[in-house]
């Protein structure tokens, strides 16, 4: 297989853990009136698909260390899709809550495995461009999903938009099997399944490698915070019809797509760092303002494109940063860094739903932002040009 095609392929997975989470945000408010549930509940789900997708990495994180990534992969395709299934049968709010957690377990696989088969099969300067990639496609997924949801919402119902979802798991399922294993057999772990969770410890206490992880999972929580109200705040503050929605978020993804684009052109990431984490609060004080004080839409577009930059720059220098500075567990240390920020973002998303939408989410945002800046002046204690030099 070309690289070419490995990239397509891996670009693919890497996008699907946030499609599961973003795909359906157009059809929250139809979701609301079709189970008869409140706003806050129907966010649960959104909660529910993020918790299994920070849940489902740290479980295939050692399982493909040690039965490989091809196989794993393969399966959680398929149970993806029948949990795709399942969510359209559903007739109550509870049942689809935990097939939503099915779907975020089983597409988890698609994240860790996309990261640690770049590991396996590129060394040197391949390594960080290939990962910034990733990390762009990760980040531009968010908002370019509810786009592809919304003219499939526009076209039929929620379970239509969902069909969509269980077609593209039922194609990545065909196009993996032409993977190769990358994992051989003697650098497997040798220890029982259950053992090999203790791998995790090495690398949570590796400091370097633990601010870079929560540096991009903070940004991405700002990032979700955003995400998961803006159905409600671009429809039902703005005024915008579900398909304007969709396309206005297309429009934003330029933000992320520039931040991440000027990351794969810059020589020294640790250089670029303290200006994103800087320009993220700052950013999203300004556009918390434009939502307090009433702004016309447009000003509010003009000040989140630059936060949206900001966070298309912080999520692929640290996850970028992160990985140079472990050598051994990646498939552990890909694991934690997809996990923690969905993680983050389940615990964020319902509590953008509590009492005013606008306020509660823009004070998550604000202080997510707070959090990175202070993560950024704690990682000065490393010297993290080091990793940066022998990934080039």
């Amino acid at each position: 297989m070309n690289k070419k095609t490995l990239v397509f392929i891996l670009g693919n997975l890497t996008a699907f853990g946030p499609f599961i989470t973003d795909f359906y945000l157009p059809c929250l408010p139809e979701l609301t009136a079709y189970f008869g549930a409140s706003a806050s509940l129907i966010q649960v789900s959104l909660t529910a698909g993020m918790l299994g997708l920070a849940a489902g990495q740290l479980l295939i994180g050692p399982v493909t260390d040690k039965y490989g990534r091809r196989r794993p992969l393969l399966w959680c395709l398929l149970l993806f899709v029948l949990a795709t299934v399942a969510c359209m049968l559903c007739t109550d709010i509870g049942p689809f809550i935990v097939f939503r957690l099915l779907q975020g377990l089983t597409g988890a696989a698609g994240l860790v495995i996309s990261k640690v088969i770049i590991a396996d099969s590129f060394t040197g300067r391949d390594v960080a461009r290939y990962f910034a990639i990733l990390a762009a496609v990760q980040g531009v997924a968010p908002i370019v999903a509810p786009v592809i949801g919304g003219v499939a919402f526009s076209l039929s119902d929620w379970q239509g938009t969902f069909a969509v979802l269980g077609v593209w798991a039922a194609g990545l399922l065909l196009l993996c099997r032409r993977l190769r294993e990358t994992l051989r057999e003697e650098e497997r772990l040798r220890v029982p399944v259950l053992a090999t969770f203790r791998c995790y410890l090495p690398v949570v206490t590796n400091g370097r490698y633990l601010v870079m992880n929560l540096l991009q999972s903070f940004s991405s929580a700002a990032l979700i915070a955003y995400i998961s109200a803006s159905p409600f705040i671009f429809q039902q503050h703005f005024g915008l019809s579900p398909l304007a929605y969709s396309l206005c978020f297309a429009g934003n993804a330029l933000g992320l797509v520039a931040g991440s684009s000027l990351v794969m052109k810059i020589r020294r990431l640790p250089s670029a760092t303290p200006w994103c984490a800087v320009g993220l609060p700052v950013m999203g004080l300004l556009a918390s303002l434009a939502l307090w004080l009433g702004w016309p839409f447009a000003l509010f577009e003009i000040v989140l494109l630059p936060m949206l930059f900001c966070v298309g720059m912080l999520t692929p220098i640290g996850i970028t940063l992160a990985l140079n500075s472990v050598t051994e567990h990646r498939g552990i240390a890909s694991a934690l860094l997809g996990a923690v920020p969905f993680l983050l973002g389940g615990l964020v998303a319902p509590l953008t739903g509590l009492g005013d939408m606008i306020r509660s989410t823009t004070a998550l945002i604000l202080l997510c932002s707070a959090v990175c800046l202070c993560l950024y002046l704690f990682s000065r204690r490393w010297d993290y040009d080091a990793p940066e030099e022998s990934a080039r």
